[in-house]
């Protein structure tokens, strides 16, 4: 894990290592401090001010330098965290875009969003402790020992016999605060989904009157994550009061001991001045150990985080381009050979059963069936959004998996379900299909998606800027923006997946005629509800229950599908009622 952590560390890693060296002589100077101090006193107390003076000189050249280490780890330290997370999280979300849709499934979009933030945040944090803090401590522990020591070895015994008792508290406290904090994360995620479902979700919250539901089922879900936290934190919080008990115990023992000592000798082997240093030197050892306990207490918080940013990093998509890929994809003929589909290995259930299946290139075909019949499932191992669990899928005379991942998904356009316009004009919209496309191509593909004419009547027409989301155009509108974006990267193959369904059926058709005289050498497969939509494709396939019911023409249909004829005389009926009306 900390291997896999330390790649993000690249061009930083000089400040990483600046920054314990500059701690290292900040340190060094810091425990110097009160040995000069002792020598001071006893110069003030033999008047002797030629030697006040000189050491009085040294203080503050220690004093000086101390600072200026101090700046200048604080400031390397501070380059070296900061430039750490920036790394962490370009290299977490370059390895989410790599990602397939069941890599995605696996972790929730809620979950990466959390993992991306909050749990890179506190790996920073944590980071920054360890390469400042977590060096400082042991060796101002170290050293303050040392010379502790060095000033009286009996009364430094003292700092030894406490240590397992401090050491022996923190690793109860932190072993019982780990299981929390790894349920706290878990919590975060579902957290995380909740506001990003509601967020989305406004304008149906507020038509159903349901904000008071909504926040109560919030409410619940963060308490949760407040009570453990507070458990967590009440754990550790624990830290404080042991390190400060110990170090009073210690400060007294010290002080009790050094003042008997000091008498007992009559200041020839222990006197006032090294009582002093002794006081100073156990006040730093047992700092030392108080910020070392809240550093552990950061990386007991931080190791459930690195760990989920590790689960990330580590995923490896399970769809790639093979070696020697097929980088041409010849036409827009497609086949499946026995394919069946599952969305996990662990699943009892096949989405999709048995599909066999000819596609002609350039042929237009409609696919219909109830919800859940496994449409959209068939048409996304197309262009490889998943793969095949049995069977092959070819394209253009080749299996899918043999093209280059780039290659096959450039040549296969996939307006999806939930059309997606993201902040920016749209134009920059429109470009997502042909980053080079010219204006002219921009007004020929919405002239074709029945845009056109809608972005005319804006008063920045190509330029109007678009909210994020899109929610600023009406849903009919984004959805032609969305067929005209497909349209620009003038692929083999166009698959709609229910993508004019916000549309009226004069535009539907105006849609559909514009796509036989526009482009006729291209696939199209139209995945609808209405029958409208699909009754002049070359053949219409009818889904049921992750199989195909029948394929034929509307006339066959008609005659030999008995779903089909119920479909489309219901949909007849409710449209002649509708014209009467």
């Amino acid at each position: 894990m900390v291997r896999q952590l330390a790649k993000s560390i690249r061009e930083y890693k000089t400040a990483t290592i600046l920054t314990p060296v500059f701690v290292t002589f900040e340190v060094i100077l810091e425990v110097l401090i009160p040995f000069v101090t002792s020598y001071l006193i006893a110069a003030i107390s033999d008047a002797n001010m030629n030697e006040v003076f000189k050491l009085g000189g040294l203080l503050v050249i220690l004093a000086a330098f101390a600072l200026l280490f101090g700046v200048l780890s604080g400031k390397a330290c501070a380059k070296a965290s900061c430039g750490f997370a920036k790394n962490l999280r370009k290299d977490l979300y370059y390895r989410v875009q790599t990602f397939s849709f069941s890599n995605i499934d696996k972790f929730s979009s809620s979950s990466l969003v959390t993992r991306l933030t909050t749990d890179v945040t506190n790996v920073q944090m944590s980071f920054m402790m360890i390469i400042r803090i977590a060096i400082r401590s042991p060796m101002m522990f170290i050293f303050s020992i040392v010379m502790a020591f060095l000033m009286s070895p009996r009364l430094a015994w003292i700092f030894v016999i406490v240590l397992p008792i401090l050491v022996g508290g923190l690793i109860i406290i932190i072993s019982k605060a780990i299981p929390f904090f790894n349920r706290i994360f878990k919590k975060y995620d579902a957290m995380n989904e909740s506001v990003q479902e509601n967020v989305k979700a406004m304008r149906v919250v507020k038509a159903y009157v349901r904000e008071e539901h909504e926040s109560e089922k919030f409410r619940k879900t963060s308490d949760s994550v407040r009570a453990d936290f507070t458990k967590a934190e009440r754990l550790l919080a624990l830290n404080t009061p042991l390190m400060q008990f110990c170090m009073y115990v210690v400060m007294l023992i010290v002080s009790f001991f050094g003042a008997k000592l000091a008498v007992d000798s009559l200041g020839v082997d222990f006197n006032v001045e090294n009582l002093q240093a002794m006081i100073n030197y156990s006040t730093m050892c047992l700092m030392s150990m108080m910020m070392l306990s809240m550093v552990v207490a950061m990386i007991t918080m931080s190791m459930a985080s690195a760990r989920r940013i590790c689960e990330v990093l580590k995923e490896e998509s399970n769809l790639k381009s093979p070696e020697n890929a097929l980088t041409n994809v010849e036409n827009g003929e497609i086949v499946f050979e026995n394919v069946s589909f599952k969305y996990s290995e662990k699943a009892e259930k096949y989405a999709l059963k048995d599909i066999n299946l000819t596609i002609k290139s350039g042929e237009t075909i409609g696919i219909l069936g109830d919800t859940g019949s496994s449409k959209t499932t068939l048409v996304s191992l197309i262009p490889r959004l998943y793969d095949a669990t049995v069977g092959t899928v070819y394209v253009g005379g080749h299996d899918v998996k043999k093209y280059d991942l780039e290659t096959l998904r450039n040549q296969i356009s996939v307006v999806l379900q939930k059309n997606v316009l993201f902040s920016g004009t749209i134009k920059e919209n429109l470009r997502w299909g042909d980053k080079n496309a010219s204006d002219e191509e921009l007004v020929r593909v919405c002239k074709l998606a029945q845009a056109d004419e809608f972005i005319q009547g804006f008063p920045d027409k190509y330029d109007t800027f678009i909210e994020q989301g899109g929610t600023n155009v009406s849903g009919g509108q984004k959805q032609r923006l969305c067929i005209a974006r497909a349209l620009l990267k003038k692929p083999k193959v166009l698959i709609l997946d229910d993508s004019t369904s916000a549309v009226d059926t004069k535009t539907d058709a105006l849609i559909r005629k514009a796509f036989r005289d526009e482009i006729p050498d291209t696939t199209k497969i139209i995945i609808a509800q209405r029958v409208a939509s699909v009754e002049d494709a070359d053949k219409i396939i009818i889904m049921k229950n992750g199989s195909i019911d029948a394929i034929g023409t509307h006339e066959d249909l008609l005659q030999n599908n008995e779903t089909y004829r119920d479909l489309y005389m219901t949909q007849k009926k409710g449209g002649d009622e509708d014209a009467e009306n």
